[in-house]
């Protein structure tokens, strides 16, 4: 029999909401410094975004530089950074899917 008239302990949910508030914001904090890398083009165009998605830094091989077709180089450049952040969202499923799912059962948050 549960202790309280079958009434959870609000105690110990609350520690559990703690402890899991704080592995969501170490997990958020190591997906903001982890660098992912996407490319273009055969590796012509290289994007670097964090796992949050903030684009950290883009390689431009010369030989993808052509003046008569900057439409190209802008393609390859949203490739290849669409193909960091796809794999930067990868990253968030990886370190935020199963910490999302412990928190959905508890009443009131909103996932």
């Amino acid at each position: 029999m549960i202790p309280g008239g079958g009434q959870p302990n609000m105690q110990q949910l609350l520690k559990q909401a703690q402890k899991m508030q704080e592995d969501l914001a170490a997990a958020q904090q190591e997906l903001a410094e982890t660098e992912v890398e996407g490319s273009a083009g055969g590796g012509l165009v290289k994007a670097t975004v964090t796992g949050a998605g903030e684009l950290r830094g883009l390689v431009i091989d010369p030989k993808a530089v052509d003046p008569e077709d900057t439409e190209t180089l802008a393609d390859l450049v949203v490739a290849a950074v669409h193909n960091a952040n796809a794999s930067a969202q990868e990253l968030q499923q990886q370190k935020l899917g199963p910490l999302a799912q412990g928190l959905g059962g508890m009443p009131g948050l909103p996932f």
